[in-house]
């Protein structure tokens, strides 16, 4: 016989009365349903929270890539004339960082001093961002800066208010000793992410000179169109360009702590959604075990028509293969769903728990808290990894059946029929 028609057979049983072994198939498949509903909202999740923090990082910070100067650290901008033709490159700007110790009237704090160009902050990832919370987003002379909204807070700046910055500069002799600056705070910014509100003091990229003369690290930021794409190509491009004479780091390179740090976090989180998907896949054995019990009569009569063991075995695989599927389409489906909603999902949520809280006089209740996650997730869909969910599924199915399936290949069709 012929393998369509034990497709057919096994779509019959599927879709089937209950009371011919549909109701074990369709169970499992609801089974398997249910189980990919939490593995794809948490590959959306943690894709979206990924994502939405590295393109912090890469946008307001990092950049895409790189560039500093071996030569003399201190002028990166040595390197400028080389990039003017090199198309895919979205702008450049030299940047210094340094630490240095902000005193408010709240008290002090350390923080990360990034002095670069006024240009940077108006490039549209930056603009996409960083938002202004108070005072003005920009800096209009070399005694202003910004502030992230968690470190002014903690430091009790506001707008208009003068900090203190110390910083340390070397003196004539060789010694270190530390130098007190008064900037201005011209506005109050947040990055939609607190690690970073809490880390960043902005500053024009001459008062940076300034006061990090001989302690700061300078580099260019370059941003390009194609940073998760593309930043490998353009890195080797810019050292062909370059040559020695240059260091380019990629985004990778430079957060490659953080990077490893989320990509483990995802892949353990899959990993234990995973196992979830194998149980329902157990539940498919058991269905076709079921299945086999309850359709021992067509056994019988398949094989004294001259059915092949390895076709009998063939109908229930296909069983299975098609149980993985549906579940599988239903799953991911409605996966997609609540995935795609889950921020709509989450206010909703953290309303009416607020609600019944409210009603036993406690506080609001916040599922996700903003000093630790994004204020808003990102939804990223991976297709890629939600078709290998969706074949993961359904080999685990087919792989769960194959021994309840051989076994009614095994089946002996006298021994049947003496039984009815």
């Amino acid at each position: 016989m012929k393998i369509g028609a034990a497709f057919f057979i096994a779509l019959r049983y599927l879709l089937g009365r209950a009371r011919e072994g549909g109701r074990y198939l369709r169970g499992a498949a609801a089974g398997i349903a249910l189980s990919l509903v939490p593995i794809v909202v948490t590959l959306i999740v943690a894709d979206g929270m990924i994502r939405g923090i590295l393109d912090r990082y890469l946008e307001l910070g990092t950049g895409h890539l790189q560039i500093v100067n071996l030569h003399n650290r201190q002028n990166p901008e040595a390197a400028l004339p080389y990039l003017e033709d090199i198309p895919g490159i979205r702008g450049v700007w030299p940047e210094r960082q340094g630490l240095g110790v902000l005193l408010g009237s709240r008290g002090s704090r350390g923080a990360a001093i990034r002095a670069v160009e006024k240009s940077f902050w108006e490039d549209e990832g930056a603009m996409r961002y960083l938002v202004t919370l108070e005072g003005e987003g920009r800096l209009e002379s070399d005694r202003d800066v910004l502030l992230g909204v968690e470190l002014a807070r903690l430091i009790g700046a506001s707008a208009g208010d003068n900090v203190n910055i110390m910083t340390i500069r070397a003196s004539p002799g060789g010694h270190f000793i530390p130098r007190v600056t008064v900037f201005t705070v011209r506005g109050i910014v947040s990055s939609g992410y607190q690690e970073l509100d809490a880390m960043w003091c902005i500053m024009t990229l001459e008062a940076g000179k300034q006061i990090l003369p001989e302690t700061g690290a300078a580099h260019l930021i370059v941003k390009i169109d194609d940073p998760y794409g593309g930043v490998e190509v353009m890195a080797r491009t810019l050292r062909t360009v370059l040559g020695s004479g240059f260091a380019v780091s990629t985004w990778r390179n430079i957060l490659r702590a953080q990077y490893s740090s989320f990509e483990a976090t995802r892949q353990l989180l899959l990993f234990i959604m995973a196992l979830i998907v194998l149980i329902a896949a157990v539940n498919v054995s058991s269905a076709t075990s079921m299945l086999v019990i309850e359709r021992q009569k067509d056994i019988a009569v398949l094989k004294a028509s001259g059915a092949e063991p390895s076709f009998t075995s063939a109908v229930f695989l296909w069983g299975a293969f098609l149980t993985g599927l549906v579940g599988s389409f239903f799953g991911i489906a409605a996966g997609l769903l609540v995935g795609s909603n889950v921020n709509s999902l989450i206010r909703a949520m953290e309303n009416f728990l607020s609600f019944v809280s409210g009603l036993f006089n406690a506080g609001p209740v916040t599922i996700l808290d903003a000093a630790y996650y994004l204020e808003t997730i990102p939804i990223i869909i991976d297709t890629r990894a939600i078709f290998l969910i969706a074949l993961f599924t359904i080999l685990a199915s087919v792989l769960a059946s194959w021994i309840p399936a051989r076994r009614a290949g095994k089946l002996k069709p006298l021994d049947i029929l003496r039984k009815y």
